[in-house]
């Protein structure tokens, strides 16, 4: 039993944990889009995530002992449904983005994902969204219009960034889905994520001719997805529990800086002028959403 603070600092732990394993996602599955299509890239990583939470899942006595939907109820199919669904899109959209733009503009623009988030539990579950998240909201806008231009000469907007931005709203959506299925256990809705959102990504790759690779970069690809989705995600779920989906996706806000940062160092990609510029105004803007914390003194169990 943790009363108090002491929860919330866990569930600030689980937040940041999750961000660092999905930080370097983008770099990584840039490197595997030489070598597969954006929608096996999409299955991949997910099956990843939901096989590799199985095999978590099979080697405790404890988890093997529970159903996978026996913590589910009626009224959760229609958001395993929605959350199955977003989470075949937002991936697909996210690895289409990473084949027109740079890794690190890719991973500064899933801060879109905490607009959408936000503006999305406000509107449909009612949670408060304070002054500062606010001005983190606008302020993120402003950084990603930024870096929605190729070419500020002409003011061509970049499709690799709209795709980007397509895939943090699916998920803006999916992690409100994903919240009201967080009283259950964290395991075992990656497993159906995985196992879900893999094989309706696997059907859209084979239906357009695209689910062919060799078999190691489809390996590698497994492997990112266990650590870049499959431990995110366990780790997100179980912040979420505590925090709600505004404040948990704040925290998870990191993520988008170390995945530019992994972009520098494993793409050897270089900054620009105006990156350096929606750099700043994100990292403030991120700043004041973590700073919007108002959260009840509540008993809770872990």
């Amino acid at each position: 039993m943790f009363k108090g603070k002491s929860v919330i600092y866990i569930a600030v732990v689980y937040a940041l944990l999750a961000a660092f394993f999905y930080g370097f996602s983008a770099p990584l599955s840039k490197l595997l889009l030489d070598h597969i299509s954006p929608y096996l890239m999409s299955a991949l990583l997910y099956f990843g995530a939901g096989i590799g939470m199985l095999i978590v899942i099979l080697l405790s006595k404890k988890q093997r002992e529970d159903h996978i939907l026996k913590g589910f109820k009626r009224p959760d199919i229609k958001y395993i449904i929605f959350m199955v669904l977003l989470d075949i899109v937002a991936p697909i959209l996210l690895m289409i983005g990473l084949t027109m733009t740079t890794a690190s503009t890719a991973s500064l623009l899933n801060n879109f994902e905490i607009v959408f988030t936000g503006l999305i539990a406000m509107i449909f579950f009612k949670e408060v969204i304070g002054k500062k998240m606010w001005i983190s909201i606008v302020l993120i806008l402003m950084a990603g219009i930024l870096l929605s231009f190729e070419d500020y000469t002409g003011f061509h907007i970049s499709i690799g960034a709209l795709f980007v931005i397509g895939a943090s709203l699916s998920w803006g959506l999916e992690n409100n889905c994903t919240r009201m299925l967080s009283k259950g256990n964290p395991l075992h809705v990656v497993v159906i994520k995985g196992f879900g959102s893999g094989l309706g990504s696997l059907i859209i790759a084979i239906s357009v001719n695209q689910h062919q690779a060799i078999w190691y970069y489809m390996l590698l690809a497994l492997i990112l997805g266990f650590f870049s989705y499959g431990l995110s995600l366990y780790f997100y779920i179980s912040a979420q529990r505590y925090l709600g989906a505004a404040r948990t996706s704040a925290y998870y806000a990191i993520a988008p800086f170390a995945g530019a940062l992994f972009s520098f160092l494993i793409l050897n990609e270089s900054p620009t002028l105006v990156f350096l510029i929606a750099f700043t105004v994100m990292a403030i803007g991120t700043y004041l959403a973590i700073k919007e914390n108002n959260m009840h003194e509540e008993t809770f169990q872990l």
